[in-house]
């Protein structure tokens, strides 16, 4: 296995225990703070946005390591 295959697996478990990481820290219990369908739809649509939110800030902070790496180092 190359070194790009093995940097594109760690990318993908890291991706996917994230995911679930959120759903089951954030997702879940809003879902079951709510009875009606209506508002449990809200939440997970607030969610999504929330989680859109975080990955957008983690993208710019990845480009920011990457763009200042070789002046810091």
């Amino acid at each position: 296995m190359s070194n790009q295959a093995i940097t594109y697996l760690v990318g993908a478990c890291a991706a996917v225990f994230g995911l679930a990481v959120f759903c089951a820290l954030v997702v879940a219990p809003t879902i079951t703070a709510y009875r009606r369908a209506a508002e449990r739809v809200a939440v997970v649509v607030l969610s999504l946005y929330v989680l859109a939110a975080l990955v957008g800030v983690g993208i710019l902070l990845g480009a920011l390591v990457v763009v200042e790496w070789p002046r810091v180092f």
